[in-house]
C-alpha cells in the first residue's frame, strides 16, 4: 500500500527538537525521505522528548525510514543554497520544505528589549524563512509536478502570536507576522506554477525552547493555559499532523493558508 508521501523528499529546518522534530518523524511515517537540517544534531536537553538521547535523523533510520543530518544555519544564503541543493543532488528533488528554524528571545515589552534580540529574531525567524523559500522555490520550478500536480509545497511554522496581539512577543511578533505576509505573497505569485505556500501558526505548545526558567515564565505558562479555549496544552504531534496535512496531496489546492492551531486562542 502506497504511503501518503512515498517517493517524496522533504527539509524539515529546526528538525533536533520541538515541533521540528514532530514534524520531521511524521513526514518519515508517511513516506517521505527526510533532511534534517538544524545547527545543532543533538536535541537540546531541556525538551520533553522521550528519546532525547537519539537524534532526529537516527530515530527515523531505526524506525525503518530514510534520513540524513546537515548541519545549517539558515541565517546565511550559501548554507541554505547548498542544503537544497544536497537534497534535491542526493535524492532526486525537493518536494516540501518546511521552515521550522526559530529563535525565542524571551518575554519582554518594546521598553525593556533591546536591539539585539530584536535583530536575532529578525535574522532567523523572518530572513531564515525567507531564504529557505527562495531557493527552495528556485529549485522547485526546474521540477515537473508529481502525479499530485505539485511542483512542491512549503509550509512555514509561524506563530499565533502574529495574528493576535500577546503581550510581552514585541520582536517574537513582528518576525513571525513577516512569516505570515511572506506566505501570502509568495502563494499568491507562485500558484500559478504549481507550488503551494502555507503557514501554521502554533498557539503555546511546551517545548526545549519555551520550558520554563523563572518564576514569571512560569507565571506566564499558566496564564497562556487559562486563556486557551480548549483545556491542555497543544503538542509538536498537533502541528506536525497539520503539516503533514498541508504536504499531502489532499491539499493540493490548499495554498496560502494561515492555519491557526492554537486550541482556540487566535478565535477569542
Amino acid at each position: 500500500m502506497k504511503t501518503r508521501l512515498e517517493n517524496q523528499t522533504a527539509i524539515v529546518t529546526g528538525s533536533s527538537s520541538g515541533n521540528g522534530r514532530a514534524i520531521a518523524l511524521a513526514l518519515s511515517a508517511a513516506g517521505a525521505t527526510v533532511v534534517c537540517a538544524d545547527l545543532h544534531k543533538n536535541a537540546r536537553k531541556e525538551g520533553y522528548e522521550e528519546d532525547l538521547e537519539t537524534d532526529t535523523d537516527e530515530v527515523i533510520q531505526r524506525h525503518g525510514g530514510r534520513a540524513v543530518y546537515v548541519q545549517v544555519d539558515v541565517r546565511y544564503a550559501l548554507q541554505v543554497k547548498n542544503l537544497v541543493t544536497r537534497a534535491a543532488t542526493e535524492f532526486g528533488r525537493l518536494d516540501i520544505m518546511i521552515n521550522n528554524a526559530k529563535v525565542f528571545t524571551g518575554l519582554h515589552t518594546i521598553i525593556d528589549e533591546t536591539e539585539d534580540p530584536y535583530d536575532s529574531a529578525m535574522a532567523l525567524n523572518a530572513k531564515g524563512v525567507w531564504l529557505c523559500c527562495k531557493y527552495a522555490i528556485t529549485q522547485m520550478l526546474t521540477q515537473e509536478p508529481l502525479e499530485t500536480a505539485s511542483r512542491g509545497k512549503i509550509v512555514n511554522i509561524a506563530s499565533v502570536t502574529a495574528l493576535i496581539g500577546e503581550g510581552h512577543h514585541s520582536s517574537h511578533s513582528a518576525s513571525k507576522a513577516a512569516v505570515v505576509n511572506l506566505t501570502l505573497q509568495l502563494a499568491v505569485t507562485f500558484g500559478p506554477r504549481r507550488i503551494n505556500v502555507n503557514a501554521v501558526c502554533p498557539g503555546f505548545i511546551p517545548t526545549a525552547m519555551t520550558r520554563p526558567t523563572n518564576a514569571e515564565t512560569e507565571k506566564w505558562h499558566r496564564g497562556a493555559l487559562q486563556a486557551t479555549p480548549w483545556p491542555r496544552f497543544g503538542t509538536p504531534q498537533d502541528v506536525a499532523q497539520c503539516v503533514l496535512f498541508l504536504t499531502s496531496s489532499e491539499a493540493e489546492w490548499v495554498t496560502g493558508a494561515i492555519l491557526s492551531v492554537d486550541g482556540g486562542v487566535s478565535a477569542k
